[in-house]
């Protein structure tokens, strides 16, 4: 069973796109979606679906630095909504904030141009969001199998 996941960093005019290894440990970036209209956004975003196959698409939603709601992740639901619907498959929401602020970070500190900073920032964004995901899935794995062999060697002891 494939462990990749297609992560989506939703805008208004622009969504960044990462896609994980197969093994899901590492998020690359997979460009950025240039949004004209919701069916072409679908389109192109059911491409992706159908060639990396994932388990789950995964969208950044920007709650409030509080935790609470804002526009932008009741318009986030929407879409996500609209597209499991569309799909078929699993999507979920991700707490996405801090990945715009350190994408622009990220990419000021390497140095490349105002221009350029402004095309990768999404997909840049789209990737930590990613990666962030991964570890903590990752972590909540190990920690499932630390406490199923703790109750195993618990059972065993009785």
């Amino acid at each position: 069973m494939t462990r990749r996941i297609l992560a989506i960093d939703f805008g208004v005019r622009r969504c960044g796109l990462a896609i994980s290894d197969a093994l899901g440990a590492t998020a690359q970036g997979l460009g950025t979606l240039e949004r004209t209209r919701i069916a072409d956004d679908f389109a192109h975003i059911g491409k992706l679906v159908d060639q990396y196959a994932p388990r789950l698409v995964l969208i950044g939603n920007p709650i409030s630095n509080s935790g609470g709601e804002t526009a932008m992740s009741r318009r986030v639901a929407e879409f996500a909504a609209k597209l499991r619907s569309r799909l078929g498959c699993r999507v979920e929401l991700w707490d996405e904030r801090g990945t715009s602020v350190e994408a622009n970070r990220v990419l000021r500190e390497s140095g490349i141009g105002i221009g350029k900073r402004r095309q990768a920032a999404d997909r840049v964004a789209a990737v930590l969001l990613l990666q962030s995901y991964l570890d903590y899935d990752a972590n909540e794995r190990a920690r499932n199998q630390a406490t199923e062999a703790e109750s195993a060697d618990s059972g065993a002891a009785e």
